[in-house]
């Protein structure tokens, strides 16, 4: 019986760099044995069935696959659905008010980390906080009216590395409705 994954590819699609059509991300999914296989947004966020497997396994398998097929490295972070569906169920920012200027989002880890640093944790400029790290996810706000120039990522890479992706809350809710 074959379960549902999602994968998150990193670096793909953004400023007009690493350019991969969402049609043909589909045919090579379905090459590599996956089926139902769903694209979302031109970020790189893909539902599919497959055989349960170790998630180290998939993200290993479609990423050299992605390599070999686009010419570039597409490190790839895949979470199972039921981590989705656990992680949107604790509704982690439902005390947050969301303004105009308020973002909301979820980074994925592909790798344990090591946490050095105390919960809610605060930018020295307020604009970033990380609310909590739940299997590997990050959940954090920024705040766009205290900083134009947020260091949100760069924290986040400084802190747990390169291996790393992040999405924004809505986009997560939109993986629900393909789940």
């Amino acid at each position: 019986m074959k379960e549902t994954y999602i994968a998150f590819l990193r670096g793909i699609n953004v400023g007009g760099h690493h350019k991969v059509p969402m049609a043909e991300l589909q045919k090579e999914m379905a090459k590599l044995n996956f089926e139902n296989v769903v694209t979302l947004l031109n970020s790189g966020n893909i539902v599919f069935d497959a055989i349960p497997d170790d998630t180290e396994n998939l993200e290993k398998r479609i990423s050299e696959h992605l390599e070999k097929t686009f010419g570039f490295p597409i490190p790839t972070i895949i979470r199972h659905s039921e981590s989705i569906l656990s992680l949107l169920s604790t509704d982690p920012f439902k005390n947050i008010t969301v303004t105009k200027d308020i973002r909301l989002y979820v980074s994925f880890l592909s790798k344990d980390s090591e946490l050095d640093m105390q919960l809610p944790w605060t930018s020295d400029d307020n604009s970033y906080k990380i609310l909590s790290i739940i299997d590997n996810t990050i959940v954090s706000v920024l705040d766009l009216s205290v900083s134009q120039t947020p260091k949100a990522m760069e924290v986040l890479e400084k802190r747990f590395g390169k291996d790393i992706t992040t999405r924004n809350w809505k986009t997560i809710q939109r993986i629900e409705k393909k789940l």
